[in-house]
């Protein structure tokens, strides 16, 4: 009899009688561009000797605090690339400080995430001193009252 049984269950395997042929589901997480952007963006600031992010031509229009101004990332399914234009603090050094924005925003945007940060670019577009970026700042603030 168990001989039968045997002979039942490998003529039913190969036929398929056993297999589950409902739909199969498969679990997603996804991110917006704008979402690791935001991260990134954020993290970055947190770093000492970085004054602001360096936007382009449109972010000159769509608003005073946008964290994702100087923000760029390229995102797929498991990993991420994020480049970054920063202003840097003059007297600040530009290599402690790519090492720590590199460090913490890859750490934020796997811990926030999951998503491996497979590089991090830094690019200095700007060198102020403190005193010079908050005139800055204060002239385009006037500026944007008028």
């Amino acid at each position: 009899m168990t001989e039968n049984n045997n002979f039942e269950k490998q003529y039913n395997d190969q036929t398929g009688v056993n297999k589950n042929e409902g739909p199969v589901f498969k679990d997603t997480l996804s991110f917006d561009d704008s979402v690791i952007e935001k991260i990134a963006g954020i993290s970055a600031r947190e770093v000492q000797g970085i004054l602001d992010m360096k936007g382009g031509f449109t972010s000159r229009f769509s608003g005073g605090d946008n964290v994702t101004k100087g923000v760029s990332v390229d995102v797929g399914e498991k990993q991420t690339a994020v480049d970054l234009k920063v202003i840097l603090e003059y007297g600040q050094s530009a290599p402690v400080i790519f090492k720590k924005v590199a460090s913490i925003v890859k750490d934020q945007i796997k811990y926030m995430t999951g998503l491996d940060v497979v590089e991090v670019n830094v690019h200095v577009s700007d060198v102020m001193t403190a005193k010079e970026f908050a005139q800055e700042n204060s002239k385009q603030s006037n500026s944007d009252l008028k």
